[in-house]
């Protein structure tokens, strides 16, 4: 039970560090990852997604992998980073979390209903973090998430809204402190 435990914890992380790998020594798999999230381009991945043993056949999987894949290679990744979607959301602000703008961009990504829209409405999302946010999305967690999502969905989103207002909670303090 515990292997099958570090198995499923283990993936998500071997796969960002796969993928952050090979985008750094193959610049024509970087290109075919930047256009995974694209439905009409994602076949030029499937090589380098099916080479980690991703289920082509099983869009529950493919998606959230395919994804990922294009976030990291579009940004350029060097490594995993560490901030949640929701704080990366907040960052992308002068207000974090207190902005309208960031809010709903948070609540769009609440609504979502499965784990194929959950992905289209985070692709723009990557590229607002990518260009604003003074932070590096942690790949890995964000990836269990969109796997987890197409189980326990509102579980993943409380995690999700939790990130994103905690920030709020956190610059209060530091105010009242000051």
């Amino acid at each position: 039970m515990d292997n099958e435990k570090e198995k499923k914890t283990g993936r998500p992380e071997k796969f960002v560090e796969f993928v952050i790998g090979l985008c750094q020594k193959d610049k024509g798999a970087a290109a075919a990852l930047r256009r995974a999230d694209n439905p009409a381009t994602e076949y030029q991945s499937w090589e380098y997604l099916a080479g980690f043993n991703i289920d082509l056949e099983n869009p529950f999987e493919r998606i959230p992998y395919a994804t990922i894949a294009a976030a990291i290679s579009r940004a350029k990744a060097e490594r995993n980073g560490s901030a949640g979607i929701g704080k990366a959301i907040a960052y992308c602000y002068d207000d974090k979390s207190a902005s309208d703008q960031a809010k709903a961009r948070l609540r769009r990504l609440l609504a979502c209903d499965s784990v194929k829209e959950a992905c289209r409405i985070l692709r723009p999302l990557f590229s607002l973090i990518d260009s604003k946010a003074a932070v590096t999305i942690d790949y890995s967690r964000l990836l269990k998430d969109l796997i987890d999502f197409g189980y326990d969905s509102n579980k993943v989103k409380t995690k999700w809204a939790t990130d994103f207002y905690r920030h709020a909670a956190e610059s209060a303090t530091e105010e009242v402190e000051a």
